[in-house]
């Protein structure tokens, strides 16, 4: 039986639910990378069955900012995803912050062991700092789904050395939360 991973690139490609902006990136164009990256990686994987938020870059979700998050959550407990996975990209408006951060429903938690094993393997692939794991049980897509949930902040969107990291190597990142995943799940 193949394990269901639901994949959530983060915002819209227009609004309604349009991400961060910085160093003349678009968060949303980053998580679309990322996501379609790592689905490939784990559909090369004959353990993984793989579902998308976004399969084409123009897929549009929701008519609203909550609509947007309800449609992803509903997709994904639906299907019957075994774990959801929403990619971001973290800003601030002090450009010097910088690094990869995980966030979680709860600890301890199947998500915050999960989301452990994917920061420690993004941060050793990619060299960015690592922020910890963050609690955020407000988070609509953490609260609502009936599966562990991770919430990955990949790096800052506002900081030039994770902006050029984020936009120039997503395979580094994808291969981080791949690596993290088949660790936390014992398959590598």
């Amino acid at each position: 039986m193949a394990i269901k991973i639901y994949i959530d690139q983060g915002h819209n490609p227009n609004p309604p639910n349009t991400g961060a902006e910085g160093n003349g990136l678009r968060e949303q164009d980053i998580t679309y990378e990322v996501g379609v990256r790592l689905a490939e990686l784990l559909r090369q994987n004959g353990n993984f069955e793989v579902r998308l938020s976004r399969p084409t870059r123009q897929t549009q979700l929701g008519t609203s900012n909550s609509s947007s998050l309800r449609v992803r959550v509903d997709d994904a407990n639906s299907w019957g995803a075994d774990y959801f996975i929403s990619i971001h990209a973290n800003a601030s408006v002090d450009s010097s912050a910088n690094g990869t951060e995980v966030l979680v429903y709860s600890r301890p938690s199947r998500a915050s062991r999960l989301a452990q094993d994917i920061l420690t393997s993004v941060t050793e692939i990619t060299g960015l700092k690592n922020r910890g794991i963050k609690l955020r049980p407000g988070l609509y897509v953490l609260k609502k789904t009936t599966m562990p949930a991770v919430l990955v902040e990949l790096g800052f969107i506002t900081n030039p050395q994770d902006a050029y990291q984020m936009s120039n190597n997503p395979q580094l990142f994808a291969r981080g939360i791949y690596q993290g995943l088949l660790n936390y799940l014992s398959l590598s």
